[in-house]
Parts: structure tokens; C-alpha cells; sequence
């Protein structure tokens, strides 16, 4: 079985990689193909060319990059019709992915093409649900309430939860992570993540560093640990390199959850970073923001009351947000600090675990249940 994966994030990248994992368990001669990121690498994934290239948000930010965006959507069509692989998986990155989609339509491709992470219709375009329904064969999304949008047009959906779920957080040795890194022992540890896209990084870095700033008046050997990834860790290191707090750069999944699992806290751009800082029981913050066009038009179309997923599935703020307008060190740095406070952080911890529970079947985990609707796809497509 030959399948073609499409992603241009790196929160898809983990999703894949998960996916990947779960093919194989069931389906130990499948080969992979296509583009992706370094998790999936991991898996012995040989990306056609640096995901990272495809990493953008925001329209100012998309259109410098464009010439490139339009030669690698044509070399991707290229290399499917060279594969001819049995099944095309693409996650997450609808504006890449369906630009590509729409691209295989016209060229009559009729491969099965399955949709991994449902473009988030219920925030803004709703009309992009449409268009979805139009250009793949069937969707599989991370949060229950998502098929109602998509169904209505006559497309397949799948609730198959967020695989972050499936982390197994307690395997990861703590005490290796201290030592490789060293970290004084009684450090403070804080872990920052100013996200995954070079833009991200540029415009949340100075914001984030300046909170650290604050927190460092107000915490006893704070210790600030950054887990990054490759799209990114050449502008963080820069970005950090004069810092007078002390700090560590890192890669790596489990290097990651190993360091969430130390720290008394975390600031998160916004995305699913938090999720997994949920799973990891870590206390903390999400910010994001855009240029400030952007900004002011996000303020306009975005119509939903948190950014959050957990807050979204939950209905209330339990993940404090600082998002446009609002992300700002003042406030990020003193909402991080009542996080320090043991009960404050309980509380956090116990509610964001109700919402993890939301984002699973009850009966299956997330990458089983993916793998086996690829699979059923593949099959069906053999039978026609």
C-alpha cells in the first residue's frame, strides 16, 4: 500500500507521524511518500522537499512567498502522478492542500483523497466547507462537534479525536533531560514557545522576552527552556543569544515533553502546542497576534469567543488567552506568575484533563481510528 502524505505544519507533522505509526502496526508493507516535517522523518519519512517552506499564516505573509508556493503545489502534482500511490492524506494547511486538491480535480486524478484536520469553518469562511466537500472524498476531524459543517454538502466525516491524547508522557526520563541539558537543580524551570513559522517567531519573540524579563524580577532562579523546531531554531537562537536570562534551546519530541514536564509554567503561541502542554500537565498561557492589518481583520471576521481548543469544547476560559490586541508582556508575564501559585495550577491541570477527555472516542484511540478509515478507503478503491 502506497500513500501519499501532504502537510505544510508542523502540528500536522505530528498528526501524520502518529498516523504513520498506526499504518504500519496494521499494515506492516505500507510505504509513504510526499511532504512532511521532522517527526515524520523520524518514522523513516523522506520528505520531497523542506516543509518548512510551506509554513506561513496570514495573507501579507503568504504573498512574498508565492512564486515558491506555486513551483513546489506543481512539483507535489508531479511526483502524486509519478507515485500513483493508492490513497493521498492531506493534514491540516487547507490553503496549500486545497489549492493542491483543486489542482488533482482538474487534471482528473481519481485517486482517494482523505482530509486530515477539518479547516476550523465554525471560527470564520464558512463558506469553506463548500469547497472542502467539492475536493476531497472524505474527512476526518479532531473535535466532535466539526462533521455538522461538512456533512450538509454531502462529504463523509469522521470524528477520530487528536492523537495527543495518546502521548505516553510517563515514559519520558526526566532526570536524563536535567543532566544532558544542565539545569542547575534548583532551577525554575519556564518553557517558551513562540510557535513554528518564521513570522510567528518575529512577531512574538520580542513580546515573550519581555514577559520573561518581568517574571525574572518576580521568580527566584528562573530558568527559561525553549523547545523549538527545525522550521524555526536558526531565528530563536538568534533571537535569544544576548538574552541575560539563563535558557536552553531544544528539539526533539521527547526532549519537549520532558521539559513541559519540569516547568513550573509555559507561554505558547496559540495552536496545538497547548494541547500538548495539557497532556503534559504543565500550567500555561497562549498568545498570538498577526501584522497589524492583519490584526485588525481578524478582529472583524473571527467570530468565536476563544482561540483555545480546550476553552472552545469547554465553553469557558480554563487556558488564559492574550490573543491580537491583547498579547502583551504585562499581562502574559502576571498571569503567568499566578500560575506559579500551587492551587492556581491544580485547578488549571484537573479542568484542562476534562477537556482532553473530549477529544477521544471512548473505545478507540485517535491514529487507530485514522488508520483504519485510510484502510477502508484504500479498500473500497481496490473494489470499484
Amino acid at each position: 500500500m502506497k500513500v501519499y502524505f501532504v502537510t505544510g505544519e508542523p502540528s500536522g507533522d505530528l498528526l501524520a507521524s502518529s498516523l504513520m505509526k498506526a499504518l504500519r502496526d496494521k499494515a506492516p508493507d505500507v510505504k509513504f511518500y510526499g511532504v512532511g516535517g521532522e517527526t515524520m522523518k523520524s518514522y523513516g519519512f523522506d520528505s520531497m522537499f523542506n516543509m518548512a517552506e510551506l509554513t506561513v499564516m496570514g495573507f501579507f505573509e503568504v504573498v512574498p512567498r508565492l512564486p515558491l508556493i506555486l513551483k513546489r503545489l506543481k512539483q507535489t502534482v508531479v511526483d502524486i502522478e509519478k507515485v500513483a500511490p493508492d490513497i493521498i492524506i492531506t493534514v491540516d494547511s487547507w490553503g496549500f492542500v486545497g489549492a493542491l486538491l483543486s489542482r488533482l480535480k482538474k487534471r482528473n486524478i481519481s485517486i482517494p483523497k482523505l482530509h486530515y484536520v477539518a479547516p476550523q469553518v465554525w471560527a470564520w469562511k464558512k463558506s469553506r466547507a463548500k469547497n472542502v466537500a467539492k475536493l476531497t472524498d472524505r474527512l476526518m476531524t479532531l473535535l466532535p462537534n466539526e462533521p455538522q459543517y461538512f456533512e450538509k454538502y454531502g462529504l463523509k466525516c469522521d470524528f477520530v479525536g487528536h492523537p495527543v491524547v495518546e502521548n505516553r508522557i510517563d515514559e519520558i526520563d526526566v532526570g536524563d533531560f536535567i543532566t544532558k541539558y544542565n539545569i542547575p537543580p534548583n532551577a525554575c524551570i519556564l518553557s517558551v514557545l513562540p510557535g513554528s513559522r518564521n513570522s510567528e517567531v518575529k512577531r512574538l519573540i520580542p513580546v515573550f522576552m519581555k514577559a520573561i524579563e518581568i517574571l525574572a524580577t518576580k521568580i527566584d532562579n528562573l530558568f527559561v527552556v525553549v523547545p523549538t523546531v527545525e522550521t524555526v531554531v536558526i531565528e530563536v537562537r538568534k533571537a535569544f543569544e544576548n538574552s541575560n536570562i539563563p535558557y536552553r534551546i531544544i528539539t526533539g519530541r521527547n526532549e519537549r515533553y520532558a521539559a513541559f514536564k519540569q516547568s513550573i509554567a509555559a507561554i505558547a503561541a496559540s495552536g496545538t502546542v497547548s494541547l500538548e502542554l495539557a497532556s503534559c500537565k504543565t500550567p500555561h498561557v497562549v498568545a498570538y497576534k498577526f501584522n497589524s492589518l492583519t490584526n485588525f481583520l481578524a478582529n472583524i471576521f473571527v467570530n468565536v469567543k476563544y482561540a483555545n481548543l480546550i476553552n472552545l469544547l469547554c465553553n469557558r476560559e480554563i487556558i488564559p488567552e492574550f490573543m491580537l490586541y491583547e498579547c502583551n508582556a504585562d499581562l502574559i508575564a502576571n498571569k503567568t506568575f499566578e500560575l506559579t501559585d500551587s492551587k492556581v495550577a491544580e485547578k488549571m491541570i484537573a479542568e484542562t484533563a476534562k477537556g482532553l477527555q473530549k477529544l477521544r472516542l471512548p473505545d478507540i484511540l485517535p491514529s487507530e481510528k485514522a488508520a483504519e478509515i485510510v484502510i477502508e478507503e484504500v479498500r473500497k478503491s481496490d473494489e470499484r
